[in-house]
């Protein structure tokens, strides 16, 4: 509730006193990269996302950080009943614990000195009522009326959101003694309990598109239902690919009386981690459907929301409930920014990559700072290393990286697999195993060794194979290595394409101010506009799959490539059309990067004998 002194003094704060003023959040990034960002960001109204996919990651974190902080701890074995879930609460409740004192001690005992928490606070805020009051106290003579203020001030520093993210393609069985556990312990099931039983009031994000069994999950617990007041503790956000995807999700959420607070909407190339690649379908096109529709997309569900409740004897809400679009993927500029806020009405942006060069917002270790700080265009690459069969995000020489190839070299491919979060495979065992692991690798080459490919194939089959990287272990090396936890791990990092444009370490302020325009960490060296990069990485991806499919490597049909390139070209046409509306000036470069892709879609597209779209002025 908005603060009484607000009203005596004309403050004019008209903001949600429960939501912080920042118009970004961090998504979550690997499994480690964000593992304990709320701890670093959340006291300075900063929200981020950690994943729940390594509990054993989770585990060790929970105990670094409880010696840490002094506090006892006692292990949760992974042979303990219900391990999994028990991990996340515990752990998700040590962050509550802690980032509740830091925000205590920020509030209640935080001068407005030019070093203290609560000035770095309002500091980094951007343009806001919040901000503007903070501005005004820093100039009040009358000292009666400078405390007052300072009081308003303190109140309303809200702490950023600790959101959590599951996968939802990573919801695998799990065994005990041989025998399969009943399904609420699989995976993604466990994860969601454990969520479920934290004290958090936050924001669990679901990425990876639909679940049913994991969606029908969530109604058994009461968090993602309004309590008597209307409250909703435990919110949903989804991360969706497009409005038809936000309309499919939303609507199965609602028909069981649960309401999604925010659709996410992410390239499908342009980000970090797994690239869940469209049929060229762009994220400018996408979110304009968004801008024109979300109104029928939030009504609509709101009707079929509101019976469910009622069917469920839950409690009822009144008026409509609000429901947040936000974008992320690929974003790198304030201008670019600016653009998904003014143009598209989105109510906030998502920023990953960048921060891995933020050491007090992200987890990774010293080399591989240096690394990213260094890495160019042939350096960070879409690969096949993921074991889910998923385009995949890499740098090229990360520890991870050079130790597969090494393994490879002498004559021992393949993971030890010692997490096996990633065991899908049933191709030559009962029990599913990981595709990267050591023993799956072996088996499938030699079983390719009598499939009778042509001397042109084999080699790109058996690459395919050896290409595939521990995702799991590796991927919390960040963590692991950096606090000591495995001094032995060998990082994988998986940035996405715009980690090239950052070439320095940078400071939480320092990177704040880029978003919001008040500084600028970009190198000098030419970058196309976020939306240009993400049709040039759709096109690199689309050539790549067009090679693989003359070899007779590809499942893609004729009729994939010719969508694909129509979707591809339909939406540069939309940019050319809305160039005016994007940039006040200086748009020449944008319209000249999108003819030359369209001109090297349409020679490719003839060369692979696809039918071409008339040409566009």
């Amino acid at each position: 509730m908005v603060d009484k002194l607000m009203h005596e003094k004309n403050y004019d704060i008209d903001e949600d006193a429960s939501r912080s003023g920042h118009t970004f959040h961090i998504p979550v990034m690997g499994t480690c990269f964000t593992i304990d960002t709320p701890l670093r960001v959340a006291r300075y109204g900063i929200s981020s996302v950690i994943s729940l996919v390594d509990d054993v990651l989770i585990e060790q974190m929970r105990k670094y950080y409880c010696d840490q902080e002094g506090r006892p701890y006692e292990e949760i074995s992974r042979r303990d009943e219900d391990a999994r879930a028990r991990r996340i609460t515990a752990y998700l409740n040590l962050l509550h614990d802690i980032v509740s004192q830091q925000v205590e001690k920020l509030m209640v005992q935080g001068s407005f000195d030019e070093e203290s928490e609560i000035t770095r606070y309002y500091e980094m805020l951007p343009d806001s009522p919040l901000k503007r009051l903070y501005t005004r106290m820093l100039t009040e003579t009358d000292a009666e009326e400078k405390a007052k203020m300072q009081e308003v001030l303190r109140r309303h520093a809200v702490p950023g959101s600790i959101d959590v993210n599951i996968m939802t393609k990573l919801d695998f069985d799990r065994y005990r003694g041989g025998e399969k556990l009943p399904p609420e312990f699989s995976d993604a099931s466990s994860a969601l309990r454990g969520y479920a039983n934290s004290v958090l009031q936050s924001s669990i994000v679901f990425s990876a598109g639909m679940n049913p069994h994991l969606f029908g999950y969530l109604s058994e617990f009461d968090d993602f239902f309004p309590d008597e007041n209307g409250i909703i503790k435990k919110k949903i956000i989804l991360k969706v690919s497009d409005y038809r995807s936000a309309m499919v999700q939303g609507k199965y959420l609602a028909k069981r009386g649960l309401w999604v607070s925010e659709y996410r909407v992410e390239s499908g190339v342009n980000c970090g981690g797994h690239a869940f690649v469209s049929e060229g379908s762009l994220m400018g096109p996408i979110l304009e459907e968004f801008r024109q529709k979300k109104e029928e997309l939030f009504e609509s569900l709101h009707t079929i929301y509101i019976e469910a409740l009622e069917k469920r004897g839950k409690y009822s809400i009144n008026e409509r409930l609000k429901a947040r679009i936000t974008a992320q993927g690929g974003i790198v500029s304030a201008e670019e920014n600016e653009l998904l806020l003014r143009y598209y009405d989105v109510d906030a942006t998502g920023w990953g990559t960048p921060f891995l060069l933020v050491p007090e917002a992200s987890t990774v270790d010293e080399a591989h700072l240096q690394k990213l700080i260094d890495a160019t265009d042939d350096d960070v690459y879409i690969s096949d290393s993921s074991p889910l069969g998923v385009p995949f995000w890499n740098l090229r020489n990360s520890a991870s990286k050079e130790k597969r190839r090494e393994r490879i070299r002498c004559g021992c491919p393949g993971s030890a697999c010692p997490k096996g979060l990633v065991a899908t495979n049933t191709e030559f065992t009962k029990r599913p195993i990981c595709p990267s692991s050591r023993l799956y690798q072996k088996r499938k080459l030699e079983h390719l060794a009598g499939e009778g490919w042509s001397e042109e194939q084999l080699p790109v089959v058996e690459k395919g194979v050896l290409r595939k990287s521990c995702i799991c272990h590796d991927l919390a090396g960040g963590a692991t290595l950096k606090y000591g936890i495995d001094k032995e791990a060998t990082p994988a990092i998986c940035c996405g394409p715009s980690i090239t444009y950052f070439t320095k370490l940078a400071k939480l302020e320092e990177m704040v101010g880029h978003i919001y325009g008040r500084i600028s960490l970009l190198s000098d060296t030419y970058r196309p506009h976020m939306f240009v990069k993400e049709i040039m990485i759709y096109v690199n991806f689309l050539r790549k799959e067009m090679e693989k499919y003359s070899l007779g490597l590809s499942s893609r049909t004729p009729k994939y490539f010719k969508t694909f390139k129509e979707n591809l070209l339909k939406g540069i046409e939309y940019y050319h059309r809305r160039a005016g509306d994007f940039f006040e000036k200086q748009n020449e470069r944008f319209l000249l990067d999108l003819k030359n892709l369209q001109d090297e879609i349409e020679a490719w597209a003839a060369e692979f004998s696809l039918v071409a779209l008339p040409s566009f002025p």
